[in-house]
């Protein structure tokens, strides 16, 4: 599906490239810890949902933006490779899935180093006047690789 012009500049892309983008853009801006860009990226009502690796739920605009907050204090580098993504789209709803191999260094990474992980991710955008907003981001830590299942397989 091919749209027409738009006011995003992303002529003849597909609608699943635009939602792509927005996917994008969250990624890049949490790499940057910059909290405008992660605000231009999230939608601000209905209450948004945010879920990191192994905490509680965020709700809401202003809990969540307080959240990056401290997580972009806190996080002096951070950097994600993204593997398995998929992309589905129905009207003005979409949701990419996922693996996030992470790369970061501050809390939980060794002295002058820098830790890995992997979640697996499922990011839900609406759409807007505006384009293609976040309203869910959930990801879930990858607890063991080689296990017994990817042994048998």
């Amino acid at each position: 599906m091919t749209d027409g012009p738009r006011q995003d500049g992303t002529r003849g892309a597909t609608v699943e490239d635009v939602v792509l983008n927005a996917n994008t853009a969250f990624y890049n801006a949490f790499e940057a810890g910059d909290l405008d860009l992660m605000a231009a990226v999230w939608l601000p009502e209905p209450d948004p949902v945010c879920i990191h690796p192994g905490n509680a739920a965020i709700s809401g605009y202003a809990e969540m933006m307080r959240a990056w907050a401290m997580i972009f204090a806190n996080t002096p580098y951070i950097q994600f490779f993204l593997t398995d993504v998929q992309v589905r789209v129905d009207e003005d709803v979409a949701y990419v899935t996922c693996t996030e191999n992470v790369l970061s260094s501050g809390e939980g990474a060794p002295e002058d180093g820098f830790a890995g992980g992997k979640a697996l991710a499922t990011n839900v955008f609406r759409r807007t006047s505006s384009g293609w907003r976040l309203w869910i981001h959930h990801a879930s830590p990858v607890l063991s690789s080689g296990g017994r299942q990817e042994e048998a397989e």
